[in-house]
């Protein structure tokens, strides 16, 4: 039942004549802010020296890389469990109260993660940016995905990909916001952190209410004007409701977990090593005096790759409307797989520029990934609690958050106690990612219509998706 709280479902259903371009902007708002999860790393040397006072010289009782680490670590996981958990939620309560649920947490997660950096208590970091700021993390990721979609039914690649996006996105906007904010309070406060913390929760808590209070969903019965279901790849889209409860229970949904899974899998292998990758494979030792790739030229190939994929969470989404889900997860498996395991050849070859490129074009497919599930699943479920259901979904990303680089750093470690070095001591994690993503284009392929037996029987409305 709807209340009369202005926070309420029923206090946002657009009128009549609503353009409906003034959803993206509020969704983006929101993807914009919690994408600077993506930027924690720009904490991490500073987080390192708060006793010290020194980022090269850490006193003992500073915190260590894998202490920190841990913080992002909770976060992610947080993110997919919380996504999970409060999806049939957000459905029932509406986009409004969930982006406040979500500004609410980001904000408040900077704020107590600054008492935890002032008191040095790594728990309350823990709690607060990990813990809390992840729950925000989640909420606020998948609140807008089907608001989106229920307005974007002819153009859902495109409509969710302009807010995933903004994930992307997040954190070309932290990293230098964090960086002139430490530089500003330096002098007050240990590597002015803490104080960095409490400026960056307020901005993001205030930024975000934008999202919150110009958010709008169309009624029921809406759809654009002249708007007829296409028939083009109709075989893969239902005109039928599935609940969460219910997609869980099929094949279908576990398939496309894997599909993200592996996809996101692979996709952390590369950023997760881009740097120390780059650097190692065209060394000067390689490469001949003074020709290696430089720590600064490596952090310019890391922001190339963070390019990538932003614009490739908008292209592929966006292309996935013309060329239907199931074909565009192909190209990602098909082509990823063709050039993971060309990367190895490259780096022994020392193909600097070709490199570059097929890294590229790999970390669009990842991102592209991100943006096309959500459609995906609205495609095979429809639309009726398609936010919940990507959040279950979401499972899959805090589980390749951990298998991801476990991979990558077994492999890398047993390549350099052989005594391998360069792009040796990498191509078995190249190889290793080619054949994980075999598995979900496996996955992929089997992909089939939802069975009927599934679908809802009469009516549904949005303000029954809780029940």
């Amino acid at each position: 039942m709807a209340n009369d709280s202005f926070l309420d479902r029923s206090r946002t259903v657009a009128g009549p004549g609503y353009n409906r371009w003034l959803v993206p902007p509020a969704a983006l708002a929101i993807h914009l802010a919690i994408g600077q999860a993506y930027a924690f790393s720009v904490f991490n040397k500073p987080l390192g020296s708060l006793i010290s006072g020194d980022v090269n010289a850490p006193a003992s009782d500073d915190w260590t890389p894998t202490q920190i680490g841990i913080t992002f670590s909770i976060a992610i996981v947080l993110l997919g469990l919380s996504a999970a958990i409060f999806g049939k939620w957000l459905e029932r309560v509406g986009p409004r109260k969930a982006m406040l649920a979500s500004a609410l947490c980001f904000g408040g997660g900077f704020l107590i993660g600054s008492l935890g950096i002032h008191l040095h208590n790594i728990w309350l970091l823990y709690f607060g940016y990990g813990f809390v700021g992840g729950i925000g993390l989640g909420i606020g990721y998948i609140s807008p995905v089907s608001t989106l979609i229920k307005w974007f039914p002819d153009r859902k690649g495109v409509a969710t990909g302009m807010a995933i996006m903004g994930f992307g996105g997040g954190a070309m906007i932290g990293s230098p916001l964090a960086n002139n904010l430490m530089g500003y309070f330096k002098d007050s406060a240990p590597q002015g952190v803490a104080p960095t913390f409490i400026v960056m929760g307020l901005i993001y808590l205030l930024f975000m209410q934008f999202g919150v209070w110009t958010i709008r969903v169309p009624a029921d019965d809406w759809k654009p004007a002249g708007y007829v279901p296409s028939t083009e790849h109709n075989a893969m889209i239902t005109t039928a409701n599935v609940s969460a409860d219910n997609a869980i229970k099929t094949p279908q949904f576990w398939l496309l977990w894997v599909v993200l899974l592996t996809n996101v899998t692979a996709g952390i292998g590369v950023l997760e090593t881009a740097s120390p990758l780059i650097q190692e494979t065209f060394s000067d030792g390689a490469m001949g005096a003074d020709r290696g790739v430089t720590a600064a030229a490596a952090a310019g190939f890391v922001g190339l790759l963070s390019l990538f994929n932003l614009l490739g969470r908008f292209f592929w989404s966006s292309a996935s409307d013309k060329l239907g889900r199931k074909v565009t997860y192909a190209i990602y498996f098909g082509l990823g797989i063709l050039l993971y395991a060309l990367v190895p050849t490259l780096g022994h070859g020392l193909q600097l520029t070709l490199f570059v490129a097929v890294a590229c074009v790999i970390i669009s497919m990842y991102g592209g990934g991100f943006a096309t599930i959500p459609a995906y699943l609205s495609d095979m479920f429809g639309k009726y609690q398609v936010g919940a259901i990507h959040g279950r979904l979401l499972t899959a990303w805090s589980t390749a958050g951990v298998l991801g680089p476990l991979i990558v750093h077994t492999l890398h470690e047993h390549a350099k106690e052989q005594g391998l070095t360069g792009a040796a001591a990498y191509q078995n994690v190249f190889y290793t990612m080619a054949g994980v993503l075999v598995l979900g284009l496996l996955a992929n392929l089997a992909v089939r219509p939802v069975k009927e037996q599934y679908y809802e029987k009469g009516p549904v409305t949005a303000e029954t998706g809780g029940h």
